[in-house]
């Protein structure tokens, strides 16, 4: 796993990994990296590791083990609670690839999870102006062949 140093412009920061574990270590360290209230697009092609990141956060934060956290596509969102600096934290987990437009989207109530102690990851959250409005940056996962990922990470300031 390598990483490269944060751009001088702006909070971008990228990671390239060899497995599924180092991807989950990028999750690890990551989560001190974000804090809440955020939302965050999770973007990249089906299979290129999107849950396996959040596993990692979910790890860091103490939300979750690694196994507990599956891909919310049929379910649409996953809840955990975790700690990050001592105080509590919720983390919230969504796909939203199988919704159709604005109205379905409305119907999760994604403004509510925005709470003082959230942290919110949703995948597929760029086919929505409402959610590309919110959020507050976006990691970008590109599949590199084999196990091999590009991680990008960009917050907004």
């Amino acid at each position: 796993m390598s990483e490269a140093a944060p751009a001088a412009a702006g909070k971008v920061y990228e990671f390239t990994t060899e497995s599924g574990a180092d991807t989950v270590e990028v999750g690890q360290n990551l989560a001190a990296l974000l804090a809440p209230p955020q939302l965050l697009i999770l973007r990249g092609d089906l299979g290129a590791g999107k849950t396996t990141l959040v596993k990692g956060i979910a790890q860091a934060l103490e939300a979750a083990e690694a196994g507990e956290v599956t891909s919310p596509t049929f379910t649409l969102l996953h809840e955990y609670e975790g700690v990050q600096d001592g105080r509590p934290v919720k983390l919230y987990h969504l796909d939203v690839y199988r919704l159709e437009g604005e109205r379905q989207l409305e119907t999760l109530g994604i403004d509510d999870l925005l709470t003082p102690d959230a942290l919110v990851l949703v995948e597929w959250g760029e086919k929505f102006k409402s959610i590309l409005k919110a959020a507050s940056g976006e990691i970008f996962i590109v599949a590199q062949g084999g196990d091999r990922r590009h991680i990008t990470v960009t917050l907004k300031g």
